[in-house]
């Protein structure tokens, strides 16, 4: 290892030897098979659903929750987290 590397920490290695990038980086929304679907009326917008993605895809502005399907990825967590079920997963 370099010394460079070694005085710029741990943090300048790339895991595995590959360069990890942020999932904002990349489209994934295309894996999905299932899409969440946000019930508008039923929402209470609590932002459970917002709290859990693992994607940062659920976005709100103070008064509209909506999902990013650029990065959602279908996993369904949003859908099983929220408390008054405003959240179905729909075939693609």
């Amino acid at each position: 290892m370099s010394s460079k590397n070694v005085e710029a920490g741990w943090k300048s290695i790339p895991m595995g030897g590959v360069s990890w990038k942020s999932t904002e980086e990349y489209l994934t929304g295309d894996w999905r098979t299932l899409r969440p679907v946000i019930d508008e009326k039923k929402c209470t917008r609590c932002l459970i659903c917002w709290v859990y993605c693992p994607d940062a895809s659920i976005r709100w502005n103070d008064k509209d929750v909506t999902v990013n399907y650029d990065f959602c990825k279908g996993c369904g967590i949003c859908a099983k987290e929220c408390p008054v079920k405003a959240i179905q997963m729909v075939k693609e």
